[in-house]
């Protein structure tokens, strides 16, 4: 089976540095994407400093015709 990936990247939005995470509309994207057959396969986020989120991604996959 042959696959195609996709990489999600959501801004981690705040006071000075970030880290509050909008889970309702990450909810809403994840929902959406899955209803076109991707899956979740990993997801990370990109520490600033201090425990401090600056990006969340998000790497789907789905398999192609390809």
């Amino acid at each position: 089976m042959r696959w195609e990936y996709m990489t999600l990247k959501l801004a981690a939005e705040g006071w000075f540095l970030g880290g509050k995470l909008d889970v309702e509309k990450l909810d809403t994207q994840l929902n959406a994407l899955g209803r076109d057959g991707w899956e979740v396969v990993s997801a990370f986020d990109t520490n600033q400093a201090y425990g401090a989120s600056r990006d969340i991604v998000v790497i789907l996959k789905r398999p192609t015709s390809r």
